[in-house]
């Protein structure tokens, strides 16, 4: 079995190629190195699989990597996916989230493949307030240009089941966190910023909720949907691990035992979504699956993972400097 997985050097694409190496799958990766994208998360499986430098939005070389590999499955993780990132510039994730995605169904159609599991997010369904849980069926609703993008994407996938028979399944997760993510997200910034003591820049009062999926559950979720998923459809991956950002920055400095008066409460992001939660009732029922790692679990063991693994972190300081000035002035 083929598998060829977009996006494989990113956070979340790396933690499922490398659970896919140690499952036994023929994994062919595709990624275009941007700023987010590292070999170094796939050093420890390198030599077992295959891996194109490319961009998705490239038709011409999409298709030699198809008709050279000929994939059986898809997984498709490929994508611009920092909300911040794209209120300072859209064209990037419109680009890449949906001109890349359309690219890969084209070419998955045209070639042929059993299935092709599109990654989207919970975001596409837009926000919440204290009550209430988003469902597959619930409408969209995106805020953002990243959500925007990614609920684009979402639908194409959708619309190729509907208008070529295309075998998709969409898949929503939550708020991914864990080792190796790349330190624009909040976890890892408050756990640079705080070795560092300096400020951790925290949106209006930190009182956004998120629903916090631990990285190796994710993982293992879309391999479950990819083995037993049904095509055509639509699985919510969550955890049902909510907490406030504010909760969330303080449990980080507790665990590396920093003091709270390094908060530092900025101005709020321009649509900041105020809550997002998952009803994963369908892929408990249909699937089988839900995630095993409690956020207490999960936040300690990423604590951790960053502290032995400092130095990969403190390369990505210089560009990050120069982001954090623009996106926090």
């Amino acid at each position: 079995m083929k598998l060829l997985v977009t996006g494989g050097a990113g956070f979340i694409g790396s933690e499922f190629v490398r659970k896919a190496v140690e499952i036994g799958y023929d994994i062919a990766v595709i990624d275009k190195l941007t700023y987010a994208g590292d070999l170094e998360r796939l050093k420890e499986v390198e030599s077992n699989i295959t891996f194109y430098k490319a961009d998705i939005t490239n038709k011409e070389f999409v298709e030699y990597i198809f008709k050279k590999e000929k994939p059986n499955i898809v997984v498709h993780f490929a994508a611009e996916s920092h909300v911040d990132r794209s209120i300072l510039d859209a064209s990037p994730f419109i680009e890449t989230n949906v001109k890349g995605t359309q690219v890969l169904l084209d070419v998955a159609k045209d070639i042929g493949v059993e299935k092709f599991i599109n990654i989207a997010t919970d975001e596409v369904y837009g926000e919440l307030g204290e009550e209430g849980t988003f469902r597959e069926d619930s409408p969209l609703v995106p805020n953002s240009p990243y959500s925007v993008s990614k609920a684009s994407a979402d639908m194409l996938g959708r619309a190729y089941y509907k208008t070529y028979k295309l075998p998709v399944i969409t898949v929503r997760p939550s708020n991914n966190y864990g080792p190796w993510q790349y330190p624009e997200k909040l976890i890892p910034v408050v756990i640079l910023k705080a070795l560092n003591d300096e400020k951790i820049p925290v949106y209006g009062t930190g009182q956004n909720v998120r629903e916090w999926l631990f990285v190796s559950d994710c993982a293992e979720a879309v391999f479950e949907i990819m083995e037993k998923g049904k095509v055509g459809e639509i699985y919510n991956v969550g955890s049902n691990q909510e907490r406030r950002n504010i909760e969330v920055v303080k449990t980080v400095l507790k665990l590396l035992n920093k003091p709270e008066n390094l908060i530092e409460f900025v101005k709020d992001r321009p649509g900041h979504d105020f809550r997002y939660s998952l009803d994963t009732t369908k892929i408990k029922k249909e699937i089988g699956w839900e995630a095993k790692t409690t956020f207490e679990e999960g936040i300690e063991n990423t604590v951790k993972w960053y502290l032995d693994h400092i130095e990969w972190t403190k390369k990505k300081l210089n560009y990050l400097k120069e982001y954090w000035e623009k996106v926090y002035k």
